[in-house]
């Protein structure tokens, strides 16, 4: 399992720890990553996705799955999410 969230695309980082004497040694930033289930209105499913802790509060900012996948960029994406984002505008549309 990848430490990726499929909503931002968020991944690790790389850094320094510095210790009080100054000494540098190569360190990773992980993301926040949480097991969540989304509910879709549109669809009325919800979708169990491994997201970061930023980007549930985005989710939560925004109005709910369906309004940040509207606004999210294909590329940050996941597989999954994308094919999320998929179904619900192919709802909306016949709707």
């Amino acid at each position: 399992m990848s430490r990726v969230c499929e909503l931002t695309g968020k991944g690790p980082m790389s850094g320094n720890t510095v210790s009080h004497a100054n000494n540098k040694s190569r360190r990773r930033f992980l993301p926040n990553l949480n097991d969540v289930t989304l509910i879709s209105d549109v669809l009325g499913r919800s979708f169990s996705l491994r997201i970061s802790a930023a980007a549930l509060r985005t989710v939560d900012h925004r109005g709910g799955l369906d309004a940040f996948l509207a606004k999210a960029k294909d590329d940050e994406l996941s597989v999954n999410a994308a094919k999320i984002k998929k179904e619900i505008s192919k709802a909306q549309a016949t709707a």
